[in-house]
């Protein structure tokens, strides 16, 4: 099987046609390419699913700080609210919102390293989709599953833009795991592939043009809060689609747009800890903090 994995239309067309979920189409083509049961290639993808999961406790301990001291504590604090229903958008968002912070926070630690696709966007696509499963009484495997489709918008943005802060800001970190989680959203509650197209592409424009500016050159401030931020639209972008409101700029002409933004951008604002809030006050004084003036 042929799954071209330069075009979001392009796959959601062969999923519209093959009358399928896009995910079984991107597992079976995966096990033809590396010529592996597709039940092999499934349960590497449960495990991944299995690290994200395991992620969620630790990285919630009211006691964690991060190896530089700057950060932890956060996803404590706003798993407590969510547990007592003291937060105002209730245990769906809420729930995304300390998962993204637990899985950040702890990899800021050291704790466990997850890349979703990146570690400076590591909680966005766990978060989504461990709410789902526990919001919604989904099946593991249906889970599991959902981040063949995320995984599939992941190829696409990276084969015609970029993942990595340092070539695209971080639109193409926090931007692009935003968009692969609205994609596993939409699938795991049941939209069609054009509804999948339309999140993608509101999630993505909806970040377009975010610099990343880590203070003191770590992927902690304000990377770990935009992790958040990421699942949040990632949501709202979901929960648009769903409603049957499409994009009016396809999701290929945003990914394309992102990369023209990216290119542009200043190298300060491209993960050198030159520009953006890495330049400010505070943020030279936490720099200092850390390594001294």
């Amino acid at each position: 099987m042929e799954l071209n994995y330069h075009s979001i239309e392009a796959l959601l067309n062969a999923a519209k046609e093959n009358n399928c979920r896009l995910s079984q189409l991107v597992l079976t083509q995966q096990a033809e390419q590396m010529e592996l049961p597709e039940q092999e290639i499934y349960e590497k993808m449960r495990q991944n699913y299995q690290v994200m999961a395991s992620c969620i406790q630790p990285g919630s301990a009211p006691d964690l700080k991060s190896t530089s001291g700057l950060t932890g504590g956060d996803a404590y604090r706003m798993r407590t609210a969510v547990e007592q229903g003291k937060n105002l958008t209730g245990p769906l968002l809420g729930g995304a919102l300390y998962r993204a912070l637990a899985v950040s926070e702890l990899n800021a630690s050291m704790g466990r390293i997850v890349a979703a696709p990146t570690a400076g966007s590591c909680g966005i696509v766990p978060a989504a989709v461990l709410t789902m499963q526990e919001q919604y009484k989904l099946t593991e495997r249906e889970c599991v599953m959902s981040l063949f489709t995320a995984s599939a918008v992941g190829m696409v943005i990276a084969n015609n833009a970029s993942l990595a802060g340092a070539q695209g800001g971080c639109q193409a970190e926090c931007g692009s795991a935003s968009a692969m989680a609205a994609a596993a959203i939409v699938e795991l509650a049941g939209g069609a592939p054009d509804m999948i197209g339309s999140a993608i592409a509101t999630a993505l424009k909806n970040i377009l043009g975010l610099v990343c500016d880590p203070v003191a050159g770590l992927v902690e401030i304000p990377c770990i809060k935009r992790n958040a931020s990421g699942v949040a639209g990632a949501f709202v972008a979901a929960e648009l689609a769903l409603a049957g409101i499409r994009s009016a700029i396809p999701a290929d002409e945003v990914i394309w747009s992102m990369k023209k933004v990216g290119d542009v951008m200043p190298a300060a604002l491209k993960e050198t800890a030159e520009g953006g809030l890495a330049a400010t006050p505070t943020g030279k004084m936490l720099h200092g903090q850390v390594f001294g003036e």
